[in-house]
């Protein structure tokens, strides 16, 4: 059973009011400029000191606290995904090709009703609240330019959410340690020689090499990986070839790396490296790697998850400290980084369904709005714990 706080109970239609109306007008990337005005407008009504255009269209509010004593951040993402929405709902999106589908809507929406009851208890505190509103944290890690223009400064401790399909409302998942996977990609370029598709001798086929190398990189997660921990290798697109009886004398592959740990991350780098070296040679083609860096692996620390536990005990009667934990990235990461913080999740799969059924970045994605009502009733408890009691 969860246990919504009643300053939450009482503002609960206008949280929900809040994500709706984000739902129905998502924004990409940093072009979250409706989103941002809107949020400022909110903080600026509460008395908070509000900063905007941080991290090029994040939005800082402060709540200064009565008496002296830590900053605790909390933060939200606003941006939505290049995805046409097909569910049915009353606030459908009205940008062709752009919805919410990850849940920033709602992690925006509990963000500023945490901001409203907790800025009627300004002078209990000790200590001040930072929120921090963050563009562009699907792929373009909007986290980075955030910290760069000083959304950290001053600040000791960080807390973050996500609403989770994964996991039914009621089900929070808290952990110490890695949560979420480090994001990486890469490009491999294989050139070889052409030729008739009749005459194979004499050319180098960089289709076959390319099946070779399919297999051989997945022995980077069969082989090189111990098996108690989690690393991916996957291969999403492939182009080459001119026609039925050519053979190809290039093919691009295109895929992504996942880590739960920095060893692993540069284990999977330098073994794809040495297998892309040995099949070249092998082959007699010239296999070039590009590959980046991603988001790197998302950490919670120990003390700070303890925290949130403690808080969130006092919200449901079921903790499920342990999350369903998936491969995807998150830029909460870099803050982490940084200083001391925990990143948890919200059971949100949407009512009469099981988890999983509604994934994230699905095309007909909900949840559960009550989550909602969770989240930032968990936000509030948290703040009272660290800065009232």
């Amino acid at each position: 059973m969860v246990h919504i706080r009643p300053e939450i109970e009482d503002i609960k239609n206008e949280i929900i009011d809040l994500r709706r109306d984000l739902h129905k007008h998502p924004e990409l990337g940093f072009e979250v400029h409706r989103t941002a005005k809107i949020v400022a407008d909110y903080l600026l009504s509460l008395g908070l000191e509000v900063k905007t255009g941080i991290g090029k269209t994040g939005v800082v509010g402060e709540l200064i606290g009565a008496n002296p004593g830590p900053t605790i951040a909390l933060r939200a993402d606003m941006d939505a995904l290049p995805v046409q929405e097909t569910g049915n709902v009353p606030y459908k999106s009205i940008h062709d090709g752009i919805m919410h589908a990850c849940g920033h809507d709602g992690h925006t929406a509990i963000l500023l009703g945490t901001a409203k009851v907790l800025a009627s208890m300004k002078d209990k505190l000790h200590g001040n609240v930072r929120f921090i509103f963050q563009p562009a944290e699907e792929g373009d890690g909007g986290a980075r330019f955030m910290i760069e223009d000083g959304c950290l400064d001053q600040v000791d401790e960080i807390y973050g959410l996500h609403l989770w399909n994964y996991q039914s409302y009621g089900q929070m998942g808290i952990q110490s340690g890695s949560v979420m996977a480090a994001a990486d990609g890469f490009h491999i370029y294989i050139k070889g020689k052409g030729g008739h598709g009749a005459a194979p001798q004499g050319t180098v086929d960089a289709i076959a090499i390319s099946g070779q190398i399919i297999t051989a990189l997945q022995t980077i997660v069969s082989r090189n990986t111990n098996p108690l921990e989690n690393t991916v290798v996957t291969i999403g697109k492939i182009n080459g070839g001119y026609n039925f009886n050519v053979i190809a004398d290039e093919v691009k592959m295109e895929g992504t790396a996942r880590s739960y740990t920095e060893e692993n991350r540069q284990m999977i780098k330098t073994r794809m490296k040495d297998i892309l070296d040995g099949i070249g040679k092998a082959f007699d083609a010239e296999i070039i790697l590009d590959y980046w860096d991603g988001y790197p692996p998302t950490i919670n620390h120990e003390i700070q998850t303890e925290k949130v536990k403690q808080a969130t005990c006092k919200i449901t009667d079921n903790l499920g400290c342990r999350p369903y934990l998936s491969m995807g990235g998150e830029d909460f990461s870099y803050y982490l980084q940084k200083i001391p913080g925990c990143f948890f999740f919200i059971g949100s799969a949407p009512l009469g369904h099981e988890p999983m059924s509604v994934p994230h970045h699905c095309s007909h994605f909900d949840f559960d709005e009550r989550a909602l009502l969770a989240g930032s009733s968990i936000f509030v408890q948290l703040i009272e714990d660290l800065l009232i009691s």
